[in-house]
């Protein structure tokens, strides 16, 4: 029932984004626009979020130029690319920090030279003087995350879990458990609990198995913050002869995490619509390139503090998908395709689960 009311809004969105704001593909002349992103460790930032934006400014604008660059998880090296992308004349930067806080230098470069930045997806924070954050609900999704494990729990009480949060650097990661930490105080006990550096599964793997061991394998659920950190959970859990493997959440909708949860592996994952997230950052880096008034769909009156003012900020609804909704969101939405999903190892269970 919460996707049948999110659909509409994504269409609304998407409609919005092609039809609002003065946008216009006949630009007097090309513009640079410099998107940095944080990290290939995630799967969806080469594959999806480049591809997208790239796409969206294709077509509002013909004649720009496309600065991208992806920070591998490495703050110094993301402080190198802005600088290049500010030397090579970009006029609108939209940055998604690998350390928001160190970001804030990036941002104070760029308004040197009166470049606009937009927070994309992460807040950059403290002194950064941004002029707009693009995001989701990201206190929601720990709540999705937290109610779905939750449900999967059942009636136990104060079952023992272990939750494996993002990377401490990122502030979405901190919202996430914030999020999760709302639903889940004084419902669970805390078996052992852990920040993962880059929001490695190779690391949540590694603490995994320090809390298997210091719980003497007797773990009930499992927060894990994204898919990636899950995956590394799950190896570790499987490793340790876990069965069945206890009930365990995720985020991102990653191909590796939805052929998961068909196998009965992972119990439901995060759905951001990134699409619809990327094209906005598309159509506001262009409008604020070209002096453009902000469209109301981006215009929302919303505002989020990064302790320094607050900002401009258009917060999208992420989606919990279970077994259930695997069709009704990420297939429907053409996320992922039946092809992609359903290989050889996993086509019993899309038919069982009603993928087409």
């Amino acid at each position: 029932m919460k996707f049948l009311k999110f659909v509409p809004v994504l269409m609304v969105v998407g409609i919005a984004l092609m039809a609002c704001g003065g946008s216009s593909p006949a630009a007097p002349a090309g513009k640079k626009i410099a998107l940095l992103l944080p990290e290939a460790t995630t799967a969806r930032y080469d594959s999806k979020d480049m591809p997208f934006f790239k796409a969206k400014l294709s077509a509002l604008c013909a004649a720009c130029t496309l600065i991208y660059s992806n920070a591998k998880q490495d703050a110094p090296t993301q402080q190198t690319q802005a600088e290049a992308a500010i030397t090579n004349g970009a006029s609108v930067i939209v940055l998604d920090p690998v350390d928001g806080a160190a970001a804030a230098a990036i941002v104070t470069k760029a308004k040197a030279k009166n470049i606009p930045v937009i927070s994309y997806d992460r807040l950059i924070l403290g002194t950064a003087d941004v002029n707009y954050y693009l995001s989701f609900d990201n206190a929601a999704v720990g709540a999705l995350q937290g109610n779905a494990l939750l449900t999967a729990l059942g009636s136990k009480v104060q079952p023992t879990i272990v939750q494996i949060n993002g990377d401490p650097g990122d502030n979405n990661a901190k919202l996430f458990k914030q999020g999760a930490h709302s639903v889940l105080d004084g419902k669970v006990k805390y078996g052992k609990e852990y920040d993962t550096p880059g929001w490695k599964p190779d690391n949540a793997q590694t603490e995994m198995q320090g809390a298997l061991t210091a719980l003497n394998n007797k773990v009930d659920g499992v927060l894990a913050a994204n898919d990636g950190t899950a995956g590394g959970a799950i190896a570790a859990m499987k490793t340790a002869g876990l069965k069945p493997l206890p009930p365990i959440t995720g985020q991102d909708a990653e191909l590796a995490a939805i052929q998961r949860i068909l196998a009965g592996e992972q119990t439901m994952t995060v759905y951001k619509a990134i699409k619809a997230e990327a094209e906005a950052a598309a159509e506001l880096a262009y409008d604020l390139a070209y002096g453009i008034t902000v469209s109301s769909t981006l215009n929302t009156g919303k505002t989020v503090d990064n302790g320094k003012a607050p900002i401009k900020s258009v917060l999208l609804t992420p989606v919990a998908v279970t077994k259930a909704n695997i069709q009704a969101t990420v297939v429907a939405d053409g996320f992922w395709t039946k092809a992609d999903i359903c290989t050889t190892a996993y086509a019993a269970a899309c038919t069982a689960a009603g993928i087409s």
